[in-house]
């Protein structure tokens, strides 16, 4: 019974030993790694780390980008009961040091000379480490450390083991059951430590078959791994499934190869964040304002019939003869071309998680015959809660519960769970667990929602983060700040946005310019900056959004239930909100809290009524060392609107 991930990849290895597992671009070529060859992979690299020393149900970390050769070592880890335990790539080695001591990890495996510097770097708070695995050697020769080495010669080492014991791979594969850890995740943390989410080989293989199963999924399909393996996500899409399922994962030559290597691959399975899609969107819109006036008259004119057309036909609803001709027209001109432009030329099902996606943006990627839908997971759920049907996508909701998931409303309006997916618990932190599930197993995701007439899912905000505005005009009206900062992200030109208004007498945002939409803009209208601070406080750039805010104003009083807010007062930071900053999580969460205490002095300046103030702020480069950015910034008022009455 393939019950678990070790036995997953033998079966594919027995029934297709040919047929093609991964591809990794190296030096601008693709190379192939057969289901067979993985196999031979995963089991030299099991003998490797069995010989030095791994041991049944102790924790690995694993650390890098998607590598073959990485998700290799973690199946070779499980294959020997151990569980590997994958971090961000791109976190300080600060970061890594609480979960590190938390899981006793003593064996690191990792791609490269950045990520072994920093294993280095924390070694004397985290003693107990005693083998560092690197797989690309560049950078590392004159390095001598105890305890580390390449994973070539682990690869070596494991041969020669195996063929001294030729059963002890699949001795130690058949020990392994359904109910054993298969991994740890650590939540992202937007406040105190991160927390370690234990998860079985039943709960991921579960999550990941039912997901395959929705969607039709085969080893015919294709998929680029291009996120952080350390997240949920990606590794339910490029891992779970992958072994569930059986398709091809590619993976990327490097972070700025990825546009490049998405059009080569032309994946038909996709999954991305809405700020993956938003940052798509805005090139191709910054591309068509340099486009000749011809050009970009035919863009707008049939994309102006795909936003009223293809989203339906799409659906499979009934469109016209006439404009299904002109429909087709635009595909051959524009879609055809803009799909191929951006890599789902082939994408049969694409799906975007973990915010909110803005209607617009997700009515555009529709329009031009993107099948984009919405699901609704965390990493606690191992991912697949919520799906939309196929010709069931729509904007407003996450879609309605999978296969084996019950959804109940607590008596806050709080979404609760059940769900073969369900983490075990929080690793040695049984407070926690405690807190989040409950004795008959019901998960509480901490998400404000509820059930529509259709049976799909809605959300509006974190149950913590849903206030209630006090005094003025609106005094009692509910604040949903997610929802009002997702609104304003739609706009191409606002990067990040973070709203406070609970408990106040209105809603004040502070907003983060998208730097290369925002500057190409000004280039075309010969405004000229110095920089990132300097743009962000022209004042032709604060007209530009204001008009954004007050869209969404618009927008916003025609809703019931949060027309109240509104936003009244808005700044444009000196600087980006910055995961390294302590001001976004990994995953690119805004940290709410710690920007409020951190730049207290300009809520109050805003709630204030003031319309500049001073700040310096003390930032981390990439390179490790700290520095500052002041700035006086502009404070600006925004129209708001009259509530508009629904119809009798």
């Amino acid at each position: 019974m393939q019950d678990t991930f070790p036995r997953l990849l033998l079966g594919h290895a027995k029934t297709r030993p040919d047929g093609a597992a991964m591809r990794e671009k190296e030096y601008g070529i693709w190379q192939t790694t057969t289901w067979a060859a993985m196999a031979q992979l995963v089991e030299a690299l099991a003998c490797g780390l069995h010989q030095a020393g791994l041991q049944r149900g102790e924790h690995m970390v694993v650390i890098g980008a998607n590598r073959p050769r990485l998700y290799a070592t973690m199946l070779a880890a499980q294959s020997l009961g151990a569980i590997p335990v994958p971090l961000y790539q791109d976190a300080v080695g600060n970061e890594c040091v609480f979960p590190i001591n938390n899981a006793e990890v003593r064996f690191c495996v990792v791609e490269d000379q950045e990520q072994v510097d920093k294993m280095l770097e924390i070694r004397d708070r985290c003693p107990q480490i005693t083998h560092i695995y690197y797989d690309d050697p560049r950078g590392l020769r004159n390095y001598d450390q105890p305890g580390l080495g390449s994973v070539e010669s682990l690869i070596e080492a494991g041969r020669a083991h195996a063929q001294a014991h030729p059963q002890l791979f699949l001795q130690q594969v058949e020990q392994g059951r359904a109910d054993d850890v298969a991994a740890m995740f650590f939540t992202s943390g937007t406040t105190g430590n991160p927390k370690g989410v234990v998860h079985t080989h039943f709960s991921l293989i579960n999550r990941a078959s039912v997901g395959a199963r929705f969607d039709k999924l085969t080893a015919a399909d294709e998929v680029l791994a291009y996120l952080p393996p350390a997240w949920v996500g990606q590794n339910i899409f490029s891992y779970a499934q992958w072994l569930a399922a059986g398709y091809v994962v590619n993976c990327p030559e490097s972070a700025s190869t990825v546009t490049i290597d998405l059009k080569e691959v032309g994946p038909t399975y996709y999954f991305a964040p809405p700020r993956v899609f938003e940052g798509l969107l805005t090139s191709v819109m910054i591309r068509m304002e340099d486009a000749g006036a011809l050009k970009r008259g035919m863009f707008h004119r049939f994309m102006d019939l795909a936003r009223r057309v293809g989203p339906d036909r799409l659906d499979g609803k009934p469109v016209g003869l006439l404009d299904r001709i002109k429909y087709r027209l635009g595909d051959w001109m524009v879609y055809g071309p803009l799909r191929n432009n951006l890599g789902m030329s082939r994408v049969r099902v694409a799906y975007t998680a973990g915010e909110a996606i803005g209607p617009d943006l997700f009515s555009f990627y529709r329009s031009i015959g993107i099948n984009l839908k919405q699901l609704y997971g965390s990493t606690e759920t191992a991912v697949f809660v919520c799906l939309q049907p196929d010709h069931e996508a729509r904007a407003d909701t996450v879609g309605v519960p999978c296969e084996g998931v019950e959804i109940k409303l607590s008596e806050t309006g709080e979404i609760l769970v059940k769900s073969p997916g369900l983490l075990k618990g929080y690793y040695k932190n049984p407070a926690a667990t405690a807190e989040v599930l409950t004795a008959d197993g019901w998960y509480h995701t901490s998400d404000a929602g509820f059930i529509d007439a259709s049976g799909h899912l809605k959300i509006i905000d974190r149950v913590k983060d849903v206030g209630r505005l006090k005094g003025g005009a609106h005094d009692g009206a509910m604040f949903a700040p997610k929802y009002v900062e997702n609104k304003l992200k739609f706009f191409s030109h606002i990067k990040e946005a973070v709203a406070y208004g609970d408990q106040r007498d209105q809603v004040c945002v502070m907003l983060n310019i998208d730097f290369e939409a925002v500057g190409n803009w000004a280039e075309r209208r010969n405004l000229p900056y110095a920089g990132y601070t300097d743009l962000a406080q022209k004042p032709e750039v604060y007209e530009l959004i204001r008009e954004c805010v007050e869209k969404v104003n618009a927008d916003l009083s025609r809703d019931e239930l949060l027309a109240g807010s509104q936003i009244s007062r808005f700044l444009v930071l000196h600087k980006e909100l910055d995961a390294d900053d302590g001001e976004l999580t990994r995953t690119n969460k805004v940290r709410r809290g710690f920007i409020a205490e951190k730049y207290g002095v300009l809520i109050e300046a805003l709630y204030g009524g003031r319309h500049e103030q001073y700040i310096e702020t003390q930032v981390k480069f990439e390179d490790g060392r700290t520095g500052s950015v002041s700035a006086t910034l502009k404070l600006s008022d925004a129209k708001t609107f009259q509530p508009v009455k629904a119809a009798a």
